[in-house]
């Protein structure tokens, strides 16, 4: 913009002639000065404008319904936290506390509701497992234990603990992790549960029971995500490196919320629509720190298990995994493309709550080492490429250490063979019998020597014609009415005259 200023004529007076060019001069320049502030004055106007705050919730009150004898003083302080019982008295416009007429509907402040702390009981353990209450050192947990409120249980490499609600809800944690018992309450006047959970670390599997209440609440909450149910089995992990949580729901539907510090999670008694997330069963996300609930993934099928009836008897416990296909038109191959890892779980109980072995492998075979003989079940799910678990599948297994060996030779100065065996680390409950096969074939298909009614360790065989020969040896058990059966190794020798 382009200001003109005109300068008065020359033979005017000296005198008036510079007063007004002064004044003429100052006016140009404050008009110049108010068109250039301008933009600045208003922008620091605009940035003083006060920001819109985020509309608070409307109260909520839950009702409550006179008794005979009832006062004011006597409702505020058996439910409410405070014991306020003015401000009952000022909501309610009750003007005479001490007189209540049986049947008057009350509102009382759902937020200012008393509550009793409850008890989580701990009802197994394995490896390493450890609790602490606030800043006390850590101590060893065992199954039987109380956890309460402001408690803090720790896992360790293959540790498990699996807690107890009050209304039959499971909690199970799995190995390296870190869980905080936030709160632990139930409302005195409606019954309704408040369970926060809080996941500093590691993975924990629940299966809450359906809440009876409108206000019950259950919630898992991770540094990035709140995950709250009313009644589901559902996973979540927290991964500290990557700030990242992942939820993964099997049955019913859980509501995700970042766990920003200016996001709410739904109070008790909201919806779960509410939630910026509705996961439905057999779908997960991911969330990662400051963000928004990744999208949905559909979960990945169970794999199976090859040889589900086979007894592990071998020195070591190893599982083969075989990837199922998604769909019509998806083979095995395709489906194993999809999958980058497999976990594998072994439990005491069918339901997966006594856990006591865990591996991830990238390949479809898992091997845990020696275990100690008994029945157990094994779980298996394989993990997609983003991180998330797909549904498991549990078989049951039978762990019998059941060693075979066996050995031949020929007597010496005789045409006669000798054959040995016997039985190691084999339970002392059960009767064993061995039936020894001998073929000229490898597959034995077509024995010339096959006795059943063995029950020694020793069989001498004549009369051999020149040749070679291949042999085994069966050892067959029954125990407890189950038939149990391991074999040696099919062996051979030749036979030369």
């Amino acid at each position: 913009m382009t200001f003109s200023v005109d300068v008065a004529p020359a033979r005017r007076s000296s005198g008036g002639s510079a007063a007004r060019r002064a004044g003429v001069l100052l006016t140009a320049a404050g008009m110049l000065a108010m068109v250039c502030l301008a933009p600045t004055a208003a922008h620091a106007q605009s940035a003083r404008a006060p920001k819109q705050r985020a509309k608070a919730p409307p109260p909520v009150y839950v009702s409550y319904v006179t008794r005979e004898g009832d006062t004011l003083y006597e409702i505020a302080s058996r439910y409410l936290s405070n014991g306020d019982w003015a401000a009952l008295s000022r909501l309610n416009r009750v003007p005479a506390p001490r007189r209540m007429h049986a049947g008057v509907a009350l509102r009382l402040p759902a937020d200012k509701l008393k509550q009793d702390p409850e008890t989580a009981r701990v009802i197994a353990t394995s490896g390493p497992a450890e609790h602490a209450f606030g800043k006390s050192p850590y101590l060893p947990l065992a199954a039987g234990a109380t956890l309460s409120e402001g408690d803090r249980i720790r896992t360790g490499p293959n540790g498990f603990v699996t807690l107890e609600l009050s209304d039959g809800s499971h909690v199970t944690m799995t190995e390296d992790g870190v869980l905080d018992i936030g709160k632990l309450r139930r409302t005195t006047l409606t019954g309704a549960g408040d369970r926060q959970l809080a996941l500093q670390r590691g993975r924990v599997e629940t299966e809450v029971r359906h809440a009876t209440k409108k206000d019950d609440r259950f919630q898992i909450r991770s540094p990035s995500v709140v995950a709250g149910v009313r009644g589901t089995h559902f996973r979540v992990t927290y991964d500290g490196d990557t700030q990242a949580t992942a939820v993964e729901v099997l049955d019913g539907a859980v509501g995700v919320d970042p766990a920003a510090p200016l996001v709410r999670a739904p109070a008790p008694g909201v919806p779960l629509q509410a939630s910026a997330q509705l996961l439905a069963a057999r779908f997960g996300s991911i969330t990662r720190a400051d963000g928004a609930p990744g999208d949905a993934v559909p979960l990945l099928d169970a794999p199976a298990l090859a040889q589900p009836s086979r007894v592990q008897d071998g020195k070591t416990v190893a599982f083969d995994l075989v990837p199922q296909p998604a769909g019509p038109g998806t083979d095995t191959v395709n489906a194993a493309s999809k999958v980058a890892a497999y976990r594998v779980q072994i439990s005491r109980d069918a339901d997966q709550l006594d856990l006591i072995r865990e591996l991830r492998v990238s390949a479809p075979h898992a091997d845990f080492g020696d275990l100690a003989d008994g029945t157990y079940f094994v779980r298996i799910a394989a993990i997609d490429p983003n991180g998330l678990e797909g549904l498991p599948r549990v078989y049951g297994f039978e762990r019998r250490q059941f060693g075979l060996a066996a050995s031949a030779a020929p007597r010496p100065g005789s045409h006669e063979y000798e054959f040995r065996w016997f039985v190691s680390r084999a339970p002392a409950s059960g009767q064993t019998r061995f039936r020894f096969v001998m073929a000229t074939t490898a597959d034995l298909r077509h024995p010339i020597v096959d006795r059943t009614d063995l029950t020694g360790g020793q069989l001498v065989v004549s009369d051999l014609p020149p040749g070679v020969y291949y042999w085994t040896i069966v050892a067959e058990q029954f125990d407890n009415g189950r038939f149990y059966e391991t074999s040696s190794a099919v062996r051979s020798f030749t036979l030369a005259r």
